[in-house]
């Protein structure tokens, strides 16, 4: 059976769930076919073109009712295309899609909503300002005679975020909550219009384990309930953990599809990629240069309390690690200028720098790619080329003037190098994969040449692929004698990229440890808030 949110209202208070009569509607004509073969989804060849990229072509797949199905492939794939027209953001060329046997249309997110369909994106959709309760009836707000209901948004709220396992009064204002229970916020949002089809893109990618251990509960309890849900995860190792089936999707075709039995990392990877590729990666050993950079006793704002030192030298790779919170984004920021530090020195080179802004930090040759490549590393609304010659505006102008030849050249140049997959550098940002706006990102600062880069979740929300190539970018780039200080969450780069690890917990510099001293024991035992004295 379908979840069903079973709340109640008194006859006075109404829900007018997004298009409630419709809605009603929709569903009942969907429930003509009882057949327990008769898949909850079925899509069957769905085409998209783009100006210049033909993201999906014929793509099919099926869902049953309580089903956790995981489409994965490569950015590019058109994973992300496939989902937003089922959610309704986008319409099909071509192509059929039915519920319960019955053809449908699904023209618009209302439409989607109506027949049981809701999307939770990568960035949530959250409006951070209001309570949980007004975010999770927003727009659908129960009213008694005219008048908002918040009575009825308390009791029904309350009941939602008990499904969902989170602890806290629907009054509670959504910008004190973490990422992940925002994203429990999201789910029960879903719920509380009886979504029967969860779709969720890349839902741990900003969770500590602790959050996506509950997620995982959730979700499968939402299995026993008979909701059904499409995964979007470049994290194999969760859709080998959650999936019951896996649909896999290259360069905007089905690529092939593995039972529950067959889901393991090298039969998904194969179908991703098509090809054999190996996970297994050989740390080799660089002759590292002198000295270039030096920090010490700083203090970012995040952390008052704490002093933070430490070298790099040319040519050498340092992976920052430690769980959510420990203050290594704000470490970076703090090196860039973006969050200007309260106390302490930079050095580069021989020279001591005062850096109190980006434009300080990139005089010095410091350059940040950002976690958050959409708010804070692309103008998506640009193009590529325009992207790429950002930060060369000042260095390439001509009299003040853009010099329009150097722009091209920069462009051209780095969409061979990084081999950004775009029909022309004239295409928008927005429309590429994930992969490749990171891509872009990367770009935009190396066509500056840094003598230090800074990496902030380089491999976030890619696939596998464009990993490898993030992986080879970074050790050409410390052959060439550039300084490379990143941070991941993801325990395998942590372990296997850096020279030297640098493990954080609460602000604070719990010890570092060599290439041959990383191992995942030593790695959470500093996390975890061990200090090895210097």
């Amino acid at each position: 059976m379908p979840f069903q949110f079973t709340t109640k209202i008194s006859q006075s208070e109404t829900v007018p769930a997004c298009g409630a009569s419709s809605t009603l509607k929709a569903r009942k004509q969907l429930m003509t076919d009882d057949s327990p073969a008769t898949p909850l989804l079925k899509v069957t060849d769905l085409s998209k073109q783009f100006p210049g990229v033909k993201a999906l072509d014929r793509v099919s797949l099926d869902l049953h009712a309580g089903e956790v199905l995981a489409v994965i492939g490569e950015n590019g794939a058109g994973k992300s295309t496939l989902m937003k027209i089922l959610a309704g953001i986008q319409a099909p060329d071509a192509g059929e899609i039915r519920l319960e046997g019955q053809e449908v249309s699904i023209g618009s997110i209302q439409a989607a909503t109506d027949l049981g369909i809701s999307l939770i994106h990568q960035e949530l959709n959250l409006a951070d300002n209001l309570d949980i309760g007004a975010n999770i009836f927003l727009g659908r707000e129960p009213h008694r005679w005219g008048v908002v209901s918040r009575h009825a948004i308390d009791e029904a709220s309350a009941e939602l975020l008990q499904q969902v396992g989170l602890d806290f009064s629907p009054r509670t204002l959504v910008r004190d909550l973490s990422v992940g229970q925002q994203q429990m916020v999201e789910i029960a949002k879903a719920l509380s219009v009886e979504s029967r089809i969860l779709i969720m893109d890349e839902p741990t990618s900003s969770l500590s384990q602790r959050e996506t251990d509950n997620l995982y509960r959730v979700i499968r309890d939402l299995q026993k309930r008979g909701v059904s849900i499409i995964y979007i995860s470049h994290r194999l190792g969760e859709v080998t953990d959650l999936a019951d089936r896996v649909v896999v999707l290259r360069d905007g075709q089905n690529a092939g599809e593995l039972a529950k039995t067959d889901i393991n990392h090298d039969n998904m990877v194969k179908l991703m990629i098509g090809r054999e590729f190996s996970a297994d990666r050989e740390y080799r050993k660089r002759e590292l240069g002198a000295e270039v950079l030096r920090v010490r006793e700083l203090v970012t704002p995040a952390y008052p309390g704490h002093t933070v030192s430490f070298t790099v030298r040319a040519g050498e790779i340092i992976g920052i690690g430690g769980l959510v919170g420990a203050g290594r984004t704000e470490l970076l920021q703090a090196l860039f200028g973006a969050v200007p530090a309260l106390a302490g020195t930079i050095t580069v080179g021989e020279e001591q720098c005062t850096i109190t802004s980006p434009v300080d930090a990139i005089r010095a040759g410091i350059a940040l790619v950002p976690e958050d490549r959409k708010q804070h590393g692309l103008i998506l609304e640009m193009s590529v080329r325009e992207n790429c010659s950002l930060a060369s505006l000042k260095r390439d102008q001509r009299r003040g003037l853009l010099n329009r030849a150097q722009e091209r050249a920069i462009s051209q140049e780095m969409v061979g190098k990084l081999n950004i997959k775009t029909p022309s550098d004239q295409q928008l940002a927005q429309v590429l994969s994930g992969g490749n706006q990171q891509k872009v990102v990367l770009a935009k600062w190396l066509a500056l040449k840094p003598r230090i880069l800074l990496l902030d979740e380089p491999t976030r929300g890619i696939d596998v692929g464009a990993k490898r190539e993030i992986y080879q970018l970074m050790e050409k780039l410390a052959e060439s004698g550039v300084a490379i200080i990143f941070v991941s969450s993801e325990m395998e780069e942590i372990l296997h990229l850096p020279d030297r690890a640098l493990i954080f917990h609460e602000g604070r510099l719990s010890g570092e440890l060599t290439h041959e001293e990383l191992s995942e024991e030593a790695v959470m035992y500093l996390a975890t808030g061990n200090v090895v004295a210097a």
